[in-house]
């Protein structure tokens, strides 16, 4: 295994922990409102009232978070593929190629959940239009976390290609 294809599947393993962080924490949107603040996620709705403690509930998802969170996870699931391949190539080296597609697959994955999620911002919690906030609404860290994602498959992949 040579150098290229260990930094490759570093940062295939940084790229699928900053999705799977980016799905757990439900910081996706941030809407700061006078009485308290709501964070949205894609599993996870958390709202802090009056400076009590957080409470977190399951959100009413609209079919293009849905959408955006089954291609994550099968972003997620084609990336440990991935360096699963890379390690497996070690012994085989025929394993890359397959890494390669299977990482490019991912990376088309990620794509698609990074243009699809905007749409859905017209729901009642946050209030907007398709690709439009409100303007006491802002993107959170695990949307931050999900975009790096994306720009360390890339990277991967380059890496990966040689």
């Amino acid at each position: 295994m040579d150098k290229l294809t260990v930094i490759s599947g570093c940062l295939f393993l940084a790229a699928d922990i900053f999705a799977i962080a980016s799905i757990v924490n439900p910081d996706w949107i941030n809407t700061g409102e006078s009485a308290g603040s709501l964070n949205v996620g894609l599993v996870r709705q958390c709202q802090t009232l009056h400076g009590r403690d957080r409470t977190c509930i399951p959100p009413q998802l609209p079919w293009e978070w849905v959408t955006t969170l089954f291609f994550i996870i099968l972003g997620i699931m084609s990336l440990t593929v991935t360096c699963a391949l890379l390690v497996m190539s070690h012994w085989y080296h025929e394993a890359t190629r397959y890494a390669r597609w299977i990482a490019f697959t991912g990376m088309v994955l990620f794509c698609m959940a990074a243009l699809i999620f905007p749409t859905g911002f017209y729901i009642s919690e946050v209030g907007g239009q398709p690709y439009k906030l409100p303007n006491n609404t802002m993107v959170g860290s695990s949307y931050v976390l999900f975009i790096m994602a994306i720009f360390f498959t890339i990277v991967g992949l380059l890496f990966a290609g040689k």
